[in-house]
């Protein structure tokens, strides 16, 4: 039971870390987001960049952070836990130097078809005059990102192992700023030489992905690292990495699969809905973020180090422990997203080209996004335990499932719901993929403990409701301050969000929740020495 709790408090520490940094990037990415809105609105210039952004993205994802993170760690903490020091890092050198190698031979095979990409991602633009080539333009700008963010994932990786969690959640705070102060600053110059000014966020978006590199150099040469420039294709940890990644990628190919299709989709949409889209999954990202993303970095590498172990029970409680903690921040999350959608885009968005139209719109796909976004980051923990046990074949199954569930709910009410099938198909998938990856972990490590976790889900929903009745009577209330001036709807928002929060964390204290008892508890001791 110590050992439980003394696992869950070093959980909730290493979360919190990240968490801290996270909130960091978020906001600053939220700024950035304004920032667009303000400048390019809801349309043409906003969907252009938005579609050629997603291209670097999708292959980020398929073949560099996502795929190559997860395998990297794994193998790395392995490393790390049974081989010489000298060993550990001559793999993460040339790791490092066999992706770069891998990664600019796809980014110029990328810039060499990006007109093809742009018409086969967003078919829809070529209907409209100058937006699929201004699309192929930002999309030529952005592709070397690829290289710099995969990079980093493994600088990331290395140092998470090492048990430094805060530089490399910070690291993604520096691209907002170099996206936000390269790229404002070029969007004001550029027009002057004739080129439109989103070509500016373009080339700040680049600056950003090397500054989020750059960042953790530092911190990694202060870990022990040396960098031994070599490549060796037949080392047996790079090929450990390499056949882990593969069935990860196939996994992460229908993720993208799923990105294509609802690109796709919206960019058949009215003007305007690609970016609706980006401006409501930018603000769930949040809490997802926040929560799932803090929790994973968090639990990957002790999940790793206790599948090293065979170490089977140790599993079962973290992922309880995780589940819940993810449970008990992003249930309350979901409700106030949904009961504050609206206030929230008005507040953050509706400046400049950002009209009232598009915050009705942006707030509408908001919700929809919302009610998945406990799924959506409790997945962010299931599929680390299953890197974790070397059974990396269910997430792929998993994924594929949602391809097939995704494309049949947009087909069956994009009709009726034009963009807004794509954010309700986005939350239907991420749930049927909650249930199957619990369930087969559950299979797949012999049980875990269900009564604890549906005990403190049952809290957590009760605090939820509680929360949510408040919070709703509040807004009633305050309603003539959320449709007013820039400063009563800040003062408003703030107010009802310090309320619902308190509200929340007050029943869940009395409710007596294991995980929040032992947080508080900690907190508590910090302050009393």
């Amino acid at each position: 039971m110590q050992q439980e709790k003394r696992q869950n408090t070093a959980i909730a520490k290493s979360a919190g870390t990240v968490g801290i940094a996270v909130m960091c990037s978020r906001v600053l990415g939220l700024v950035r987001e304004q920032i667009f809105a303000a400048m390019f609105g809801a349309g043409f210039a906003y969907d252009a960049f938005v579609v050629a952004f997603r291209i670097p993205n999708l292959l980020r994802d398929l073949f560099g952070e996502g795929a190559l993170s997860a395998a990297f760690v794994t193998i790395f903490s392995r490393y790390d836990a049974g081989k010489s020091q000298e060993e550990t890092w001559r793999l993460a050198s040339n790791v490092l130097v066999f992706f770069a190698i891998v990664l600019s031979l796809l980014t110029l095979l990328g810039i060499f078809l990006a007109g093809p990409l742009v018409s086969l991602l967003a078919p829809g633009f070529a209907e409209v005059a100058g937006k699929a080539e201004l699309t192929a333009t930002l999309t030529m700008i952005m592709l070397p990102f690829l290289i710099f963010i995969s990079l980093a994932a493994v600088v990331m990786g290395m140092l998470n192992t090492k048990g430094r969690f805060f530089v490399p959640a910070m690291a993604s705070s520096f691209f907002n700023l170099g996206s936000i102060i390269g790229g404002v600053s070029l969007a004001l110059i550029l027009p002057r030489f004739g080129q439109p000014a989103i070509v500016g966020m373009a080339i700040g978006t680049l600056i950003g992905g090397i500054l989020q590199l750059g960042v953790q150099l530092p911190a990694l040469v202060k870990t022990g690292f040396r960098f031994l420039p070599h490549l060796d294709l037949k080392d047996p940890g790079l090929h450990s990495i390499l056949k882990l990644m593969v069935p990860a990628t196939i996994g992460l190919s229908a993720t993208q699969i799923n990105i294509f299709v609802n690109t796709s989709f919206a960019a058949s949409c009215p003007e305007g809905s690609v970016s609706w889209l980006n401006y409501a999954f930018r603000l769930v990202q949040l809490p997802i973020g926040l929560f799932g993303v803090a929790f994973a970095i968090a639990v990957m590498p002790l999940l790793a180090r206790q599948a090293a172990q065979k170490d089977v029970p140790a599993i079962r409680t973290t992922v309880v422990s995780s589940l819940t903690m993810v449970f008990c921040l992003t249930i309350p999350a979901t409700a106030g997203l949904i009961l504050l959608a609206e206030p929230i885009i008005r507040l953050i968005f509706e400046h400049g080209a950002f009209t009232a139209l598009d915050t009705v719109a942006t707030a509408q796909t908001l919700t929809l996004y919302a009610i998945g976004l406990f799924a959506y980051s409790a997945n962010k923990i299931l599929v680390p335990a299953f890197y974790a046990i070397n059974n990396t074949r269910y997430p792929v199954i998993a994924s594929f499932m949602a391809v097939a569930a995704n494309i049949l709910i947009i087909t069956l009410t994009i009709d009726a719901f034009q963009h807004r099938a794509i954010a309700l198909s986005t939350s239907c998938t991420m749930f049927l993929n909650f249930l199957f990856l619990s369930a087969v972990l559950y299979w797949k490590i012999g049980g875990y403990a269900l009564d604890a976790l549906f005990r403190g889900l049952g809290k957590i929903l009760v605090a939820t409701c509680c929360m949510s009745l408040l919070l709703f009577a509040a807004r009633q209330i305050l309603a003539g301050l959320l449709a007013g001036g820039l400063l009563p709807q800040l003062l408003a928002t703030l107010l009802l969000i310090v309320l619902a929060a308190s509200v929340y964390a007050l029943v869940l204290h009395w409710l007596k929740l294991a995980e929040l008892t032992e947080i508080v508890a900690k907190i508590r001791a910090k302050f009393d020495k």
